[in-house]
Formats: structure tokens, C-alpha cells, sequence
């Protein structure tokens, strides 16, 4: 059902919700994020035959992924992205890097907070650091997937400030997608002017009235660990074999 429509700068970006009983019920809540990402990727069939690739944004997004790389058959990889916090107050972000070098800068607010250079290099050294564990950690000796002119599925748990979901899609647009597609179970109803101009796409289960943290939809919102991470990653290799290591 598509419910909102918008004009940004890539294209229309859509906004779907699932149709009640499985998604739009006041008191929704998932049973955990498996369940989630069954009921999410009854939304995206319309991809079934396109080339495309699903991101899940570790660790919380792997696992709803997981179950969107089933039903249509592709593959699953992680997509690396990293905040660049602001140096006096972390959670507010100035940029964000990814793989290959790839950085995202938000350049009006660092010259706004006159946050000097060799800050941001500071900070970006270290994310750099954290971004590199991860990847041996999930992907090994494994190179990236390759995104030229795929449709990219980016892939999270829930969306609440949208901070890292919007430089996750600048990232792959950078990456070389062709289409960029945000999906999460459950988000705010005003996420679309947050992504109107970086997404195609934006999918959504459930997007309550009220909306204060992205675990009180959940019954089950346990840290998804590292390990839980690799087993889907290596599982999802089963149907799409060419893929990874």
C-alpha cells in the first residue's frame, strides 16, 4: 500500500506500509527480528527480478536481512558505515566513512560548530580503525560486494534518528549503486523528508504514532552478537553460492 510520495533528487521516493493485520495495527510488535524481516520482505517482491543486493547494517540489520536475501534470492552482504561523531558530542554526526576510502562530510555543520580539520581526521582515524575490525571480523579475505548499477536493499533494525540510515545510503550511492532502497521494520512517520533525497525507495512495517525508541517493538531485542553475524552471512551463501569467500 503505498501511502506518501515524494519527489528527491534521485527520484520519487515511496514510502510502504504493510497491510493491517501483519504491519499497521497500533500495538504492533515483533516477535524478534527474524519476524521482522519476514513481514518486511513481504513488502519487497517488486524485486524479485531485478539484480539486486541486500546490506544489512551490522549487527541488528543482518538478521532482518537475512530473511529479505531468502525470500528474493539474493545476496546478503554487511554494509561497513561508521558515524563520524562530533568530537564534544558523539551522537550527533558531522560525516561517515565506508569502505574504500569512502567518507561523507557534513560540511555545513563542521564549519557551523568551527570543528577544526585535525578533529574530524582525528575521529575518522579511529571509526577507521573500528571499521577495519569489522570487516575481518564478518567478511574475512572477502572484497566487498559489488553494487555498480544494482538496486542496493540497505537493511536495519528500526530507524530513529536516521543518522546512520541516511549516510548508509549516501555511502552506497557512492558505492555505485544504481537504486537505493531503504528498508526497516519500523520507523518514525516523518522518515520520509529524512531520506526523500538520498533514498529511491524507503519500506517500512510499521510506523507508529508514537515512537520513542526502536526496542519497544520488539518482545525480543537482545544484541544481536558477532558470531550470529557470520553464521547468516555464511547461510546465506547457500542460495546464492557464487557469493563470498
Amino acid at each position: 500500500m503505498v501511502v506518501h510520495s515524494t519527489p528527491p533528487q534521485h527520484g520519487p521516493t515511496t514510502i510502504k506500509l504493510a497491510e493491517s493485520p501483519h504491519g499497521t495495527e497500533p500495538g504492533m510488535r515483533f516477535t524478534d527480528r527474524s519476524h521482522a524481516g519476514i513481514v518486511l520482505a513481504g513488502l519487497l517482491d517488486h524485486l524479485v527480478d531485478q539484480p539486486t543486493v541486500i546490506l544489512g547494517l551490522p549487527r541488528g540489520g543482518v538478521p532482518v536481512g537475512f530473511e529479505i536475501a531468502r525470500r528474493l534470492a539474493a545476496p546478503l552482504e554487511v554494509l561497513l558505515v561508521r558515524k563520524l561523531g562530533v568530537p564534544v558530542q558523539p551522537e550527533l554526526a558531522m560525516g561517515a566513512i565506508g569502505e574504500g576510502g569512502v567518507r561523507v562530510l557534513d560540511e555545513q555543520r563542521i564549519e557551523r560548530l568551527g570543528i577544526r580539520p585535525a578533529a574530524v581526521e582525528r575521529v575518522e582515524r579511529r571509526e577507521r580503525r573500528e571499521l577495519a575490525r569489522q570487516a575481518e571480523r564478518f567478511r574475512g579475505n572477502a572484497r566487498p560486494a559489488d553494487l555498480e548499477g544494482k538496486t542496493a536493499v540497505i537493511v536495519d533494525d528500526g530507524i530513529a534518528t536516521g543518522a546512520t540510515a541516511r549516510a548508509a545510503c549516501l555511502i552506497t550511492r557512492r558505492l555505485g549503486a544504481g537504486r537505493v532502497v531503504l528498508a526497516a521494520p519500523v520507523a518514525p512517520r516523518d522518515a520520509s523528508a529524512t531520506f526523500a533525497e538520498v533514498a529511491d525507495e524507503l519500506v517500512v512495517a510499521h510506523t507508529p504514532r508514537r515512537f520513542a525508541a526502536i526496542g519497544m517493538f520488539y518482545r525480543d531485542f537482545r544484541p544481536t552478537p558477532d558470531h550470529s553475524v557470520v553464521e547468516l552471512l555464511d547461510r546465506a551463501r547457500e542460495w546464492t553460492p557464487g557469493q563470498g569467500p
